[in-house]
């Protein structure tokens, strides 16, 4: 579906264009058309393919999707894929944005359940037409700059995630759901940690060393992008390492919760053998057992019985066994 197509000229916006023109504006000096799709069809690739002369790679990687965040050259133009992320009812959604960058044309595709569109970046460039000057690059700058700033509250709400489980860690009988939710966190920041790494790793490509032609201006900018990504990658190996010392601390928790019960196991079941075993000694009527025929020989074994179990259970309990 076609969100909208403008044409800019020395960094201010001549006109809403018709599809069909658009290789009419790419033929004059210092102009260049910036296109938005959402979910575009197959038949809209090919009509973009054949408007700005798209390498046919790109367009059928586009048009499969589920795409590894990357960037690619293709002659002087580039095909970028950077990956959205948004959070859903405490759920991560992950969307995917396609971008051709040439040297006069910049066309974006966003495909996915994502509820923030690019309206506000097109409305902040323009209001910019300094930086729009430096053309198609500084539209690829802004469109990744404001995907890239939609990760930080999804950061901000893993780490609050994981706040809050902590401060379950020491709650007793609470062990099996804390290791659930620590997984399902973990899930989540693998997950995230899968769109910034490879995106990472593609952006440094865009300043220092060789950079394509067309970003030779705006490598700054880039850099800038690096930089967020970089902490943004940091913060995640920091979540992971936490959510690790979370799993062995619970698991650990458990093993003592479980040797606390043994203990308490372990010390009534001292106190009933001593019982059972004088109840055996004293069960045995052998003919000569001085203490059977004597009248106070069965309040003196519930006696000494009682007595044992009673001095047992103070010792067993002074020493926190029970």
């Amino acid at each position: 579906m076609l969100i909208n197509c403008v044409a800019y000229q020395d960094g201010k916006k001549m006109a809403d264009i018709p599809v069909e023109d658009i290789s009419d504006y790419l033929e004059k000096p210092e102009t260049f058309v910036w296109v938005a799709l959402r979910d575009a069809q197959p038949e809209e690739l090919a009509t973009m393919q054949h408007e700005f002369g798209l390498h046919e790679l790109a367009v059928e990687d586009a048009s499969r999707g589920h795409q590894r965040p990357k960037i690619e050259e293709y002659g002087d133009s580039l095909f970028v894929v950077v990956k959205t992320i948004e959070c859903h009812g405490g759920e991560v959604a992950v969307g995917e944005v396609d971008i051709f960058v040439g040297q006069n044309y910049v066309l974006s595709s966003r495909d996915g359940d994502s509820q923030q569109g690019f309206q506000s970046v097109r409305a902040r460039a323009e209001k910019e037409p300094h930086m729009l000057r430096l053309g198609p690059a500084f539209v690829l700058y802004a469109l990744m700059d404001a995907v890239v700033d939609r990760y930080f509250p999804v950061l901000d709400m893993l780490e609050t995630e994981l706040e809050k489980i902590e401060e379950l860690i020491f709650t007793q009988g609470r062990q099996r759901d804390n290791i659930q939710r620590l997984y399902e966190l973990k899930g989540k920041v693998t997950t995230v940690r899968h769109v910034v790494a490879p995106l990472m790793e593609a952006v440094g490509r865009l300043h220092g060393g060789r950079v394509p032609s067309m970003c030779l201006e705006t490598q700054e900018y880039f850099r800038d992008v690096h930089d967020h990504l970089h902490r943004i990658n940091a913060s995640l190996d920091g979540i992971r390492d936490t959510i690790a010392t979370a799993i062995q601390v619970n698991l650990s928790m458990t093993a003592i919760e479980e040797s606390e019960v043994n203990k308490r196991l372990a010390a009534w079941a001292a106190i009933f053998a001593i019982v059972t075993a004088f109840a055996g000694l004293w069960g045995m009527n052998f003919k000569y057992m001085p203490e059977l025929d004597w009248k106070f020989g069965y309040p003196m074994a519930i006696a000494i019985m009682i007595g044992v179990c009673l001095y047992l259970h103070r010792r067993f309990k002074k020493a926190g066994w029970l």
